[in-house]
């Protein structure tokens, strides 16, 4: 299979309107009062910032920053930030609401937040990115830190930026403050299984669909959109389960081999800055030409809005497993339901990520650290045990996965917003 690299395309609908509609068909399943439909469809709180940035020449640049924060009802907010140039206001509210229900359906005690700098990250030096993220942290200090809104990586972040921002809340602070941040080194109060948290639980949950599906696990052919940290651990894991990764790309393309893909080749091209596409483990693809292939599983694991109502009627994937954060649009997920394809929902597949940083910041606290297989027993007895209770819910009430993940979710929000009442 041949095709031109192409970059991953940009949502051509509103991740928000997607956040709202999925609430709305839960909110309306519920019959929640018109009261707390009103509260809880749109976002408690928005920030947004402007700063400047020296670069290493000399020249000053002015950078715009996020921060959004959906829902407190059931803990302090908890959210990734990310790094990229089509970072927009829309997005980060999508992503906070999507965040208050992925750790409500988890049983998390966290409400959802979002945030992030439109900025593209490849294009500064490490002395940039480092001077970048103090100056947006300071700007967001008033919102974030422990018990008040806790940060996380997330596109074009990672272990390094959370240092950085736990440096800079400690300075003003005076003192450390581990607990401001997950997602840190394990040097600095970081959890053991952190990294692999997102990729481990969607294996996870995923291997159990495919398995309530009746459909085969050992042989199921796979392909992944996105490499990244939650792309390359699903992939090991899903193959040491037997499935068979066939395809696989980055923002530049793909590979695709019917026998199966050589992973470690993979791991070694992207360790080194290079291309997939260019990896030979494969027949060049497109991201486009991935989501279309006839598989067993569709990982969508990069961006938003990647199966859309123009694509749909091309995907051919018996399952679809949401790696990332709403790759699937409203429409898109009605015709995929329509037509039998079992999509297990982000709010659920992803949640793995949210559920080891609430153990990373419960460590902290106490300052008592777990090891690795701790972490991940812990990490696949809650994300099972949510999922056995989304299935329920599913078989018991009707509807996708989705439908009852959201049922739960919105539930779970909506009584503890109840319960709190209106101050003053």
């Amino acid at each position: 299979m041949t095709g031109s690299m192409a970059s991953v395309p940009r949502a051509q609908s509103s991740a928000y309107a997607t956040a709202q509609h999925q609430f709305d068909a839960a909110a309306e399943a519920l019959h929640l009062n018109d009261s707390l439909r009103a509260r809880l469809r749109e976002v408690k709180r928005e920030l947004v910032v402007h700063f400047p940035l020296e670069f290493d020449d000399g020249h000053f640049e002015v950078f715009t920053g996020y921060r959004v924060q959906h829902s407190i009802a059931r803990g302090p907010a908890k959210g990734g930030l990310r790094y990229s140039a089509s970072t927009t206001m829309d997005d980060m509210r999508a992503f906070a609401m999507l965040m208050t229900w992925k750790a409500a359906v988890v049983n998390l005690p966290f409400g959802g937040a979002k945030g992030g700098v439109t900025v593209d990250p490849k294009r500064l030096s490490d002395g940039e990115l480092e001077r970048l993220t103090r100056r947006f942290t300071t700007e967001i200090a008033l919102l974030v830190g422990p018990n008040k809104d806790v940060p996380a990586p997330d596109l074009g972040t990672d272990a390094r930026v959370m240092s950085w921002i736990m440096d800079t809340l400690s300075m003003h602070a005076g003192h450390s403050l581990p607990a401001a941040v997950t997602g840190k080194p394990i040097d600095i109060g970081g959890s053991a299984g952190r990294e692999s948290s997102t990729g481990r639980g969607l294996a996870s949950v995923t291997v159990e669909a495919l398995r309530d599906a009746s459909m085969r696990v050992d042989g199921a052919s796979v392909a992944i959109q996105g490499f990244g940290q939650v792309g390359s651990h699903a992939a090991r894991l899903f193959a040491a389960h037997g499935c068979r990764i066939v395809a696989v790309s980055d923002s530049g393309g793909g590979v695709y081999r019917a026998g199966g893909i050589d992973l470690p080749t993979l791991r070694a091209v992207r360790r080194e800055g290079g291309r997939l596409s260019e990896s030979g483990a494969g027949d060049r693809i497109t991201n486009a030409e991935l989501i279309e292939l006839d598989v067993d599983l569709l990982v969508p694991a990069a961006v938003e809005s990647q199966i859309r109502a123009d694509n749909v009627p091309r995907v051919r994937a018996r399952m679809v497993a949401e790696g990332a954060n709403a790759p699937v649009t409203a429409a898109a997920d009605q015709v995929l339901h329509d037509r039998g394809v079992v999509v297990v929902p982000d709010i659920l597949a992803n949640s793995g990520g949210v559920i080891v940083s609430y153990f990373e910041l419960v460590q902290d606290l106490q300052a008592f650290f777990w090891a690795a297989g701790e972490v991940n027993t812990k990490l696949d007895n809650i994300i099972m045990r949510s999922y056995h209770q989304v299935r329920e819910e599913a078989v018991a009430r009707g509807g996708s996965l989705r439908d009852a993940a959201y049922r739960i979710a919105v539930g779970k929000v909506a009584r503890a917003t109840a319960v709190r009442g209106i101050y003053p």
